[in-house]
């Protein structure tokens, strides 16, 4: 079922971040009989099959998949040379979109013979239709590519372009594994406010609810986020107090080198799977 409004789409890999963007395709309106997925897994195709029905799934790339105009590949990175050979006979013609963590798009056209990549690095509020993606685009990928892999990756959320591929890896250190800082931080918060006397559950829904509140802030408001930080810091106040330990701790520089470590970890993957 490729028509130019709904094109048929093919995810090589039916783990979180396929099943994200199916579900905001389908949500959207796109037909579930223009989706298709390949999973070897046989317990995570029937949990495909119960969530989306209608989507045609296959534990391996064959002659039975419906020519696509778009692959997406959502495979780990350490696996995604062997999928893409093996794939590769049965994708003539495809856009390519990758969401796998490092990966170049050097690598990516050398195993799948084609100049039309996008690299996406996507995050896990995309589940809930609150994503953000970084993408960047290979010369080989027309204007009609590149609105094609925004239509689906709009699906999930937010999406921004970055000029290099390179920018990638700090998309990665920042968005991509950023959902992680967010919930290392509201653990610590659950933690700290039941030792307060809390009860846990008290101290975390307080906790979500400000992280909720405090990026929606951000988000509408055009102040910076120092002063948006600064308004609720009240000289010789609970949160000047919370602040300064946090200084003296030099939390900041280290939250900064974690994001660099991520940074060259995204850099190795590349190294290390791209051979």
């Amino acid at each position: 079922m490729n028509t130019p409004t709904h094109p048929t789409i093919t995810f090589i890999g039916g783990g979180n971040m396929a099943s994200a963007i199916v579900g905001g395709l389908v949500r959207q309106g796109h037909p579930a009989s223009a989706l298709q997925i390949v999973e070897p897994w046989d317990e995570q195709r029937a949990k495909l099959a119960q969530q989306f029905p209608g989507v045609t799934l296959h534990a391996a790339a064959s002659t039975d998949l419906l020519p696509s105009s778009l692959v997406v590949w959502a495979v780990k990175p350490q696996t995604f040379k062997e999928a893409a050979h093996e794939s590769r006979p049965y994708l003539a013609g495809a856009l390519h979109l990758s969401v796998a963590a490092g990966i170049t798009s050097d690598s990516m056209a050398s195993w799948l013979q084609t100049q039309r990549i996008v690299r996406a690095m996507p995050n896990t509020p995309a589940l809930v239709g609150l994503g953000m993606t970084g993408l960047f685009a290979r010369d080989g990928a027309s204007d009609a590519d590149r609105a094609l892999v925004e239509a689906v990756v709009k699906t999930t959320g937010e999406l921004v372009w970055v000029s290099s591929e390179e920018q990638l890896d700090a998309v990665t250190a920042i968005s991509g594994s950023g959902p992680a800082y967010v919930f290392y931080f509201l653990e610590a918060m659950r933690d700290a406010g039941a030792r307060m006397g809390l009860p846990p559950e008290v101290a975390y829904q307080l906790a979500v609810g400000t992280f909720v509140g405090a990026a929606t802030l951000a988000q509408r408001s055009e102040d910076p986020p120092q002063t948006l930080r600064e308004r609720v810091t009240s000289k010789g106040g609970t949160t000047y107090a919370a602040l300064t330990s946090m200084d003296e701790a030099g939390v900041k520089a280290k939250f900064e080198e974690a994001l660099f470590a991520a940074q060259k970890r995204a850099e190795e993957l590349g190294r290390e799977f791209g051979k």
